[in-house]
Formats: C-alpha cells, structure tokens, sequence
C-alpha cells in the first residue's frame, strides 16, 4: 500500500480505486408532478455479495427488494439487487441523508424540488447537490477549458468510447491534457486548503507574512517544495523541517501545532471514505434543461465521482414542463365567448 506521502504530495490526487468486489450502482429519481420522487436502485456485481455498507445511498427495510441474475452467452454470471421506494416529497430524501449510515456517509447531499405554475405550462426543477469537501480551493473551471470540462465530467463509458472510436487519438490526447491538468488543480487545491485553514487557526495571532495573501503569493513555492522533498515528506514534515522552508523558522517553531492540526484536516477532508455510482433523473412532461448526459435508454445520466465536489459543489439537475390540457381549454372556450359576445353586439348595431 502506498504511504501517505505518496498518496498526498507525490500525486496530490485523490483516485477512489473501485474494488471488483463492489456492486455497480446505479440511483434512479422519477420525479412526479406532485413532487413525490420514486427512487430505485439497482445494483450489478460478479458476485452474490451486496452489504449494505456498499450502498451509496440512504437505504434501510422500508424498500422493496428483489434479487434476480443474468447470465451472458459465455457463462458469465451478473447477481442483480433491486430496490425501490417512494418519497413523498424531497424532504424525506433529505432526512435521510442526515441519517445516512451506509458507504458515503461522510459527504453532505441534499435534493431539491420546484414547482412553478404558469397556467398553459406548469415547470419543473429537480436537483441533488453534493456540498463541496474543501473550502479554500479552486473551481476545476479555472484550468481546463470547455471541451476539458465536458470530458472531465463525462460518464467513464463515454470516455472509452470515444477513446476506442474513429477520433482515437485525439480522445486520448484530450484525456492525457485533462489528466495533467487536473493533477495540477488538485495540488494547487490542496496546498491553498493547508494555507486557508491554517490561516484561519492563526488568525489574530501571527503577523502580516503569516497572513493569507503572503501565504498564498507563495502556492506555487510551496508546491515545489513540497515535490522536491517528496521521497522523505513524511519525516521531513514531523522534524518541522518543511514547515521552516514554508513558513520560516520562529514561525515554525511557534504555529507547528496549528500547522498539524491545518495538515490533518485538509488530509482528512481529502481522503474521505467515497464510493463512485450513477445518478440518472426522469422528468414529468418535456424536457426544457439540464447538465446531465443522456445515457443509451435515453434517460439523464450523471457520473458521481469524488473530484466532481472536491472544490465545489456538485449539483445535478433537470427541468421540465408539462402542458395545462385545461387552461387552454378554458382560454379556448373564453376567447369563443368574447368573439361571439363582439359578433353579436356587431349584429346587432347593423
């Protein structure tokens, strides 16, 4: 297993390495227009073996459950879970995430309903938003530009798709210019977290080159630093050796428990426990907008992945209309009214 200063300063990525042994998942939300949401999971793995500390979702015995297998023409076997539950309204999702007790636990969601009458029309807006894990960082929009960003967020089937179709090469070299620059995001965002919270636990205490705009004038040296010492970052940082070069050495020597302390939540908040799925949303009426893809069944697709919220929100979602067949009728039969009520009053003055 690699050591922690591999994990955070020689890659400074956090990659969620899904085992072999942990079901693909897949969340459903069907959004009805009394804004009771019908959500089904289904979960696909090798093997017969479903926890429920695998389930990305808030799941317990209110659901309905059926297993079933599929086996392909090679004799492959696939175990199958189903299961499906009907929320009144989005509140109850919501409790439900406060009391989550399964595999991502530790990340805050929320989901989100509106409902807008506007007589011929009545609209719709259904959303889940994942809060972001760091609070110092920086938008993953500030590197990579629209074609990155699009990829970036694809689900990983579209990836290997295009990466296996006719525009091969250049696919693959849109994921190698993504996969640098997102590495550079993620060390940029992790050196301005250390430098956020620790200017935040020193605050009103040291002076103006322990402030946050001298610290941060300073990222990209930090960042060296950090790189050149990678191999020993471990001992390096506990002899408070690092620390000095950051910081200098009284300040050092005076903050290094504040600078731990700024260390050990920035790692944690980092390396939190987060098992990847997918979210797919199915709207009343006609579709108007969303930031989803549309998958093979044509329906809203969206990749959850950890890097998705590391520095900002996550937010998933769809709207929709659905035509008031009455209002129109009404207007219809008003408008008659008034045609016939001038055509009569015509008549009458001829």
């Amino acid at each position: 297993m690699k050591s922690k200063s591999t994990r955070i300063v020689i890659a400074f990525v956090l990659i969620m390495i899904v085992s072999c042994d942990e079901p693909e998942t897949i969340v459903t939300n069907y959004v009805h227009s009394d804004g009771s949401i019908t959500r089904k999971i289904e979960m696909r793995n090798s093997k017969n073996n479903f926890k429920k500390s695998d389930i990305q979702v808030p799941f317990d015995n209110t659901w309905t459950v059926k297993d079933s297998l599929e086996i392909s023409r090679k004799g492959d076997t696939t175990w199958i879970k189903k299961a499906e539950k009907l929320y009144k309204n989005v509140a109850e999702i919501n409790l439900d995430y406060k009391s989550d007790s399964g595999a991502n636990k530790g990340i805050s969601r929320q989901a989100g309903f509106k409902k807008s009458f506007k007589w011929f029309n009545t609209e719709f807006r259904f959303s889940e938003r994942i809060d972001r894990k760091f609070s110092f960082g920086y938008p993953i929009k500030d590197f990579l530009n629209g074609e990155e960003l699009l990829y970036f967020y694809s689900p990983e089937n579209l990836k290997h798709g295009k990466e296996s179709g006719p525009d091969s090469l250049k696919y693959k070299a849109l994921s190698k210019s993504v996969k640098e620059k997102t590495d550079n995001w993620t060390y940029k965002n992790i050196v301005s977290e250390w430098i956020g919270v620790f200017s935040k636990l020193t605050a009103g205490k040291a002076g103006n080159d322990m402030k946050t705009e001298s610290l941060k004038a300073r990222e990209n040296e930090i960042i060296k630093i950090a790189m050149d010492n990678q191999e020993k970052f471990d001992s390096l940082w506990s002899n408070g050796y690092l620390l000095k070069k950051f910081i200098g050495e009284s300040n050092a020597l005076k903050y290094k428990t504040e600078a731990d302390s700024a260390f050990k939540i920035v790692t944690d908040n980092l390396m939190i426990d987060f098992k990847s799925y997918s979210v797919r949303i199915v709207m009343p009426g006609k579709l108007l907008g969303t930031n989803g893809f549309i998958d093979s069944s044509q329906v809203l697709l969206w990749p959850v992945e950890s890097d998705y919220f590391l520095s900002e929100p996550y937010e998933m979602w769809a709207e929709s209309k659905v035509t008031n067949t009455w209002a129109w009728i009404v207007s219809g039969l008003f408008l008659a009214f008034v045609i016939t009520g001038v055509i009569v009053r015509l008549i009458k003055k001829d």
